[in-house]
């Protein structure tokens, strides 16, 4: 009996997982600037929080302030790689790196091609009779701002999901379950053979 409370005190003893959270940052284009945001997998936005940025070599580059929805803007400058680091406190720093390509690409310079896209032939058009409205630059915009404020949400909730439901939570539940079988299973026998 004494085995038993032994086994089952451990048992309870036994570490479990923390309730931590991690770190979310991401960066895109958004017109002639870069939109980030950058908060935490549970929700919890980095409001008010002091974004530094920082080209190759660690070259700082300019800062930006997240709004109270943990988002930023920055316009770049020049076409290089621009990171992007936040200290949100207690140990948690957000580092996220958009590459030079995107960042000329937003300035309106050519990204330099590698040999195998410059080599390829460009599709042929056929006149299959769609006709497509040619939408100006405003209309462009309008539409892009639209659909990034409908994105925004989505990106939050895709990471929380991710936080909470991974495969190895899964795996891990599943071993506890079998685990508590076994130990059961176990107590039955010995309570089988003394009785």
């Amino acid at each position: 009996m004494k085995r038993i409370v032994l086994v089952l005190t451990l048992c309870l003893a036994a570490p479990m997982p923390a309730l931590a959270h991690k770190v979310i940052a991401g960066v895109f284009p958004s017109g002639s600037a870069i939109e980030g945001e950058i908060g935490f997998s549970n929700g919890d936005m980095a409001a008010d929080t002091t974004v530094s940025v920082f080209g190759p070599e660690g070259a700082p580059l300019g800062e930006a302030v997240t709004d109270a929805d943990g988002f930023f803007t920055f316009v770049p400058e020049q076409p290089v790689a621009h990171t992007f680091r936040a200290d949100l406190g207690a140990g948690h720093v957000a580092e996220v790196t958009m590459p030079a390509a995107e960042v000329a690409a937003i300035l309106g310079e050519a990204a330099l091609e590698s040999e195998e896209t410059a080599a390829a032939p460009a599709p042929a058009t056929t006149g299959g009779g769609v006709t497509v409205a040619a939408l100006t630059g405003e209309e462009r915009q309008v539409i892009a701002e639209a659909v990034r404020a409908e994105i925004r949400p989505l990106r939050r909730e895709i990471a929380a999901y991710r936080e909470h439901n991974d495969f190895q939570t899964i795996l891990g539940g599943l071993g506890y379950i079998a685990g508590l079988f076994g130990l059961g299973f176990y107590i039955a026998a010995r309570r089988k053979l003394a009785g």
